[in-house]
């Protein structure tokens, strides 16, 4: 399988207290990745790092060259919670910004960067919202709006932070199952604090807790768990029962 990139060795600080530690790990074309850790375990560190917005302290990150234009061969859905709903701004002009970071001569008027704008809102299923504020939409709908952004430039690689946060269960399966569609052609990294729902729609999983332990499976126990130094729950209607792990000292 082609690999888009591998991580060796990498560790992240922040005013000397260690976020990451020692990752590994190789991301290839298809992969669909649930990170799953407990708060504070270095999931959105890992994130940065991969993004370009945190500096490794020690270790590298190295890009295949079909992925050297993170601004285009990577799609990036942050947390939508963090974004000002006041902001004055449609939802077609915030999945048309998308395309900015990879076009210094960007314009929104320009028809072929419009075309691909509306190909996306069709794609997702808003086109009737284009023309709204994105402050008058709800959780479900400006998740989608963020997930057109990161999908118009067609990128290698999508990675999203908790899209699952603050939505309803409609929205929920209505993303997993375009996630299942967009892994036809993309990469994807997913965080999540719900390792019970993402097992049903991941291929493997990595557990961030200071350490990333890779599981190449989307079945996980809390014995595995437990080993990898991640305390966190697993809630399931599946064969795994609900399990609330204890803390696990990390490294002093």
């Amino acid at each position: 399988m082609s690999t888009l990139i591998e991580i060796k060795n990498l560790t992240v600080t922040y005013n000397k207290t260690v976020a990451l530690e020692n990752a590994n790990m190789v991301i290839s074309k298809n992969d669909f990745i649930g990170v799953i850790g407990p708060n504070g375990g270095g999931k959105t560190t890992l994130l940065k790092a991969i993004l370009g917005l945190q500096e490794a302290t020690s270790g590298e990150i190295l890009f295949s060259d079909g992925l050297k234009n993170k601004g285009s061969d990577i799609g990036y859905l942050p947390q939508v919670n963090k974004f000002d709903n006041k902001f004055p701004i449609t939802v077609f002009e915030v999945v048309l910004s998308g395309l900015i970071a990879n076009n210094k001569w960007f314009s929104k008027n320009n028809n072929d960067n419009k075309t691909k704008c509306l190909t996306v809102l069709h794609e997702l299923g808003i086109e009737n919202l284009a023309s709204k504020l994105v402050g008058e939409l709800s959780g479900g709908q400006m998740q989608k709006v963020f997930l057109g952004r990161a999908l118009i430039s067609n990128p290698k690689l999508l990675i999203l932070d908790e899209p699952d946060t603050y939505v309803d269960s409609r929205f929920e399966n209505e993303l997993y199952q375009k996630l299942k569609e967009l892994n036809n052609r993309m990469a994807i990294l997913l965080v999540s604090h719900d390792v019970g729902t993402i097992s049903a729609h991941v291929k493997s999983i990595a557990c961030v807790s200071r350490e990333l332990h890779y599981h190449p499976s989307n079945i996980i126990s809390p014995e595995q768990l437990a080993s990898y130094n991640c305390p966190i729950q697993i809630i399931t209607h599946g064969d795994v029962p609900h399990t609330v792990l204890g803390s696990h000292n990390h490294h002093q």
